[in-house]
């Protein structure tokens, strides 16, 4: 008898060629095979007869083969077969496009089950390509049908035929890796039950009891996971800093912080001096002043004689912060140095050996601080800001610089605590929940494009009166279908330059470019050398120009909330009334609730759980290697209230049983999931 471990080329219809397309979804073995859940599901149940079908809807239909299916070529590459079925009621037009071999399929007198998009009219219904097979089979039709992810080489039939072999092959080894009174305290179904109809459900009831027992018991285990890694790392044991007083670095500063920048300083300030490696998310929204508390750190470092390393995403930010941050701290007697990409071969020689000599407090720069020849002599703290364009594994890269450095990881993309807790499932939080003083109020307007000429006189008086402007593109490529003249970055600024502003100055800047012509754009922006930047996202993080009071953002439907709202902080840091303009055609009922959610706050975690809630967890999680388990069953845009109920239970077990010394099968499968993972859980 095959067991759970077992290779999947063994099961029966897969062989060395298919087991090997099967790996490409992750399928190596049968416990793999029954884990693979579907992607969604169709109601295929039969419809009594061919004249109740519903038009403009899927249905499924038993019905004989009226006519003998006849063959016809319309042109080169187009081939149709066409034949008529019937039952009691009626009849109805069947038609393959592209299927010869369909013409042989078929007998006249045979009945099938037919399931597709019923098209037509109420006298003449007909089918295109309809999912069809013998009648009594009920593979594929008959009742709540499975739709699996595909790759190249694998059918929906193909996954179904294996998946029952691998759920009879399940039924007797699955273990139920739940406690029992876990399971019967949140009323879980036994796994048997939960994989047998998350896979073919004979009712919707059955496969909401199924699917919750699923994702309770992925978050479950996820969270169980993340306390446990934390409580390992809290058992490290690092020198504690010492207190050190931190007035002559408040009294160099030319304002006064708010109350939470000072209780996030605290935050840290008491981690650095506990004796085990801080880990501390610092979130707050555009503009709260995250990297003065950063800044605080690294001279709370420095005079305890560490190294800090300060890493961001991009040169225009790394360079930023370094522009913004060494004259502050050089004047506290901190040495500090920039390391970039476009570092020159002689200072980046140079600077190295001052980095290895301890002859630099502070190294600011991008990914480029975690190149192999960087070496610290005594790195202590570790910032990372825009922590989620990272993803855990440059974090990890980072601090293996140093033997356990603390860690800082900021963030002003506002996160939901809920899935903070999952991204960032190893930091505790400080959040900045107020703003500095003098943060205007910005105005934000969701308009169709009819209204371009209006918003290019408005953005003609704003620069009249010496204001500057940033008008976003979603995209670069020039060979995407956007219409008129907007289809890139280049091509828009020329428009704008030529067309409609000649006696302006229009610059632009993208991704695409070199780092030192994109730094020479962004430098000539603020300098108030060029009155509107057109550009794309490359403008999202953190780049400050007091004086620009318009940002004006083209397809804003393109665009999640999230990032439209790290968009919109731009402008609004000067002492200007400032306007964020979205501009979209799109008459999606969704998109325009979405983009109507940016007219009326500005409270970024409100907008970030409005993203959430509208859009699903991508917008965060994005394409990057966050670094945990990747989940099978759970969905967090619809999934919250579970994952609050189910980590609620795994602190309540982590309390009575820390280790998981008594739950044994618990530990295997909480280290299983995240084994694959281990060299980024830091």
């Amino acid at each position: 008898m095959p067991k759970l471990d077992t290779d999947i080329r063994y099961l029966a219809g897969v062989g060395e060629a298919r087991a090997k397309t099967l790996r490409k979804l992750g399928i190596e073995t049968v416990q793999d095979l029954v884990s693979y859940f579907p992607r969604t599901y169709e109601d295929r149940k039969l419809s009594p007869s061919i004249s109740s079908l519903p038009l403009n809807e899927n249905a499924a239909v038993v019905a004989m083969v009226a006519s003998t299916p006849t063959l016809s070529r319309i042109r080169k590459g187009l081939s149709l077969v066409k034949f008529r079925v019937v039952d009691e009621s009626g009849s109805m037009d069947i038609t393959f496009f592209n299927r010869p071999y369909a013409k042989e399929q078929f007998q006249r007198g045979e009945s099938y089950v037919f399931y597709g998009r019923v098209e037509g009219s109420l006298l003449r219904r007909q089918m295109n390509n309809p999912i069809v097979e013998k009648e009594g089979a009920g593979q594929l039709t008959g009742g709540i049908v499975p739709v699996y992810p595909l790759t190249a080489g694998v059918t929906q039939t193909l996954l179904v035929k294996l998946m029952r072999q691998g759920l009879a092959i399940a039924a007797e080894q699955l273990p139920e890796e739940l406690p029992d009174d876990i399971r019967q305290k949140h009323s879980l179904c036994y796994v048997n039950y939960a994989y047998e109809n998350i896979h073919f459900p004979p009712s919707p009831e059955a496969l909401a009891i199924a699917r919750r027992r699923l994702v309770f018991e992925e978050l479950f285990f996820l969270t169980a996971g993340l306390r446990l890694w934390r409580s390992e790392r809290a058992r490290i044991a690092v020198t504690p800093c010492k207190h050190i007083n931190l007035a002559p670095f408040y009294d160099a500063l030319p304002f006064t912080l708010t109350g939470a920048q000072r209780r996030a300083i605290e935050d840290g300030v008491r981690d650095m001096c506990a004796g085990t490696p801080m880990s501390r998310l610092c979130q707050g929204d555009v503009g709260s002043g995250k990297t003065m508390v950063a800044a605080a750190l690294c001279y709370f470092a420095a005079k305890n004689g560490l190294q800090t390393a300060f890493m961001a995403p991009t040169e225009v930010l790394a360079e930023q912060h370094y522009k913004g941050l060494s004259p502050l701290l050089e004047r506290l007697g901190l040495r500090t140095a920039l390391l970039t990409g476009s570092t020159g071969a002689k200072a980046r020689r140079e600077l190295l050996a001052k980095l290895a000599a301890g002859e630099i407090d502070l190294l600011l720069g991008t990914h480029a601080l975690i190149s192999e020849d960087v070496a610290y002599q005594k790195l202590g703290l570790v910032i990372t800001d825009e922590q989620h364009r990272f993803g855990v594994r440059q974090r990890a890269a980072l601090s293996e610089k140093g033997i356990h450095p603390h860690m800082l990881v900021m963030s002003a993309t506002p996160i939901p605590r809920t899935l903070a807790l999952i991204l960032y499932g190893d930091l505790d939080v400080s959040l900045i929940d107020e703003l500095p003083p003098g943060r205007q109020k910005i105005d934000t307007f969701f308009l169709p494009t009819s209204y371009h000429e209006r918003i290019y006189n408005f953005l003609r008086k704003q620069v009249a009166e010496g204001r500057q402007a940033y008008v976003v593109c979603p995209m670069v490529e020039e060979n995407e279908e956007i219409p008129d003249e907007r289809k890139s970055v280049m091509e828009y600024a020329q428009f704008l330059q030529e067309k409609i502003f000649p006696d302006l100055k229009i610059g632009y800047v993208h991704g695409r470019m070199k780092p030192k012509e994109k730094a020479a754009a962004m430098a000539a922006f603020a300098a108030a050398e060029t009155h509107i930047l057109v550009s794309t996202t490359v403008i999202e993080v953190g780049v400050d120009v007091p004086n620009a009071t318009v940002m004006l953002v083209e397809n804003a439907e393109r665009f999640g909330l999230s990032q439209l709202h790290q968009l919109r902080g731009r402008v609004g840091r000067g002492k200007h009334k400032s306007y964020c303009i979205l501009l979209s055609d799109n008459r999606n009922p969704e998109t325009k609730e979405r983009l109507k959610v940016m007219t009326e706050t500005a409270d970024g975690f409100r907008i970030a759980e409005e993203d959430l809630r509208l859009r699903g967890p991508g917008d965060f999680f994005g394409q990057r290697q966050h670094g945990l388990p990747a989940m099978r069953a759970a969905d967090l845009s619809c999934d919250m209230p579970l994952l609050q109920e189910a980590q609620t239970a795994a602190e309540e077990l982590l309390r009575q049983d820390p280790g998981l010394v008594l739950h044994p099968l618990m530990r295997e499968k909480v280290t299983r999931m995240f084994a694959a993972n281990a060299e980024t859980l830091n």
